[in-house]
């Protein structure tokens, strides 16, 4: 069977590194942009009638040649071993995301056609989309679901100092999404060093923080593109 892309999502996250590790932890703003064979409004005919949608998209930046069947849970502290089929990790035999998202809106752009406006969605800009299902509340939500080891550590978050002078270097309008994020803790689990900086990018600003005893402090935030540059 052959995937075909339908759509790119465009968002915030450059890269992969501090992204939130589930759809709905941030209140970010993201866009779907279909591609040209499937810019008929008729697709969407009805959609704007539900608040939430389903998207399937592709871990594009994860996509590896071989598979393994355990992996390290980034909330367990990447040293327990568990089943990939068991996590949500994006390595996977079929690199295949599935996130549900708010739908704020549809619009039409006179260049690009039908776009959704979305929000609250744990994908990096760029990433291709195979198919997108409305959310139905009555056969998709299960309130007595069990959450596995996830449930363990679902209300995980970091202490964010986030100074004013900082936090005024982003947008108005991405600032508490930019904190929820560093809340989640976007360092990698193996990684506990105090006094190292780590640097997560979005909404065009590379958010430079430290992370000790529990506390994650900014302590400097740059242009995204002048950061690439001093990478080069």
């Amino acid at each position: 069977m052959e995937l075909k892309i339908i759509a790119r999502v465009r968002s915030d996250y450059p890269e992969k590194f501090g992204i939130p590790r589930q759809s709905g932890l941030a209140d970010t703003s993201e866009i779907i942009v279909f591609e040209p064979e499937y810019r008929s409004p008729d697709a969407l005919r009805g959609l704007d009638g539900y608040s939430h949608i389903w998207v399937l998209w592709e871990f594009s930046e994860a996509a590896r040649g071989t598979w393994t069947p355990m992996v390290h849970p980034p909330r367990l502290g990447g040293k327990k071993r568990m089943g990939v089929f068991a996590t949500r990790s994006p390595y996977r035999p079929n690199p295949i995301g599935l996130s549900a998202v708010r739908l704020d809106g549809i619009v039409r752009d006179e260049k690009l056609g039908p776009l959704l406006l979305i929000s609250g969605a744990d994908i990096m800009d760029g990433t291709p989309v195979y198919d997108i299902k409305p959310y139905l509340p009555y056969a998709d939500s299960i309130p007595e679901a069990e959450s596995g080891f996830a449930g363990e550590v679902r209300d995980y978050r970091l202490s964010v100092e986030f100074p004013g002078k900082l936090l005024d270097a982003l947008p108005e309008k991405k600032r508490a999404a930019a904190i929820s994020i560093l809340e989640q803790d976007p360092r990698p689990p193996y990684q506990n060093d105090p006094s190292r900086v780590y640097g997560t990018a979005f909404a065009g600003k590379n958010i430079k923080f430290r992370v000790k005893d529990g506390v994650l402090t900014v302590c400097g935030v740059e242009d995204y593109a002048d950061f690439l540059k001093g990478k080069k």
